[in-house]
């Protein structure tokens, strides 16, 4: 099993009552993105949009070749380490680390150790995954 080709990491934070300031001060850190419920948001591509829950977005630079272990410890680094926070943010809101995992070939793998699962568990904070298999076909 070979390294995966590049893997990316996004804690997210959503909830309808999310107050993006409140979660600023609280994590201590600004976010990559953020909104309120109800907030007006429009890119250069589409029309505004309506924010239909409260959202807080904190990226990670993206790891190539992939390596989750040290996005997510880079990632926790930068955030307040006071489990009583994160245990409050977590019951109020729906809290997930989304990371992409880029595959260079069918067989390519990644682990978690547990001492990043045990940071990831101990903050309430569940891990999704999307797994992009790469295809020389597809380029």
């Amino acid at each position: 099993m070979s390294a995966l080709q590049k893997t990316t990491a996004t804690l997210r934070l959503f909830g309808d009552t999310l107050d993006p300031d409140e979660v600023s001060a609280l994590l201590g850190a600004s976010p990559s993105y953020s909104a309120r419920k109800g907030d007006a948001k429009a890119s250069k591509s589409e029309k505004a949009r309506i924010e239909k829950t409260g959202k807080w977005i904190f990226k990670t630079d993206d790891c190539a070749p992939g390596n989750l272990n040290l996005q997510i410890e880079t990632l926790l680094s930068k955030l307040t380490q006071d489990l009583d926070i994160w245990r409050d943010l977590a019951s109020r809101f729906q809290c997930n680390l989304f990371c992409g995992l880029f595959m260079s070939s069918s067989n390519d793998g990644e682990s978690i150790s547990a001492n990043t699962l045990l940071q990831l568990g101990s903050r309430g904070i569940e891990i999704w995954f999307d797994i992009y298999n790469f295809d020389e076909d597809d380029s």
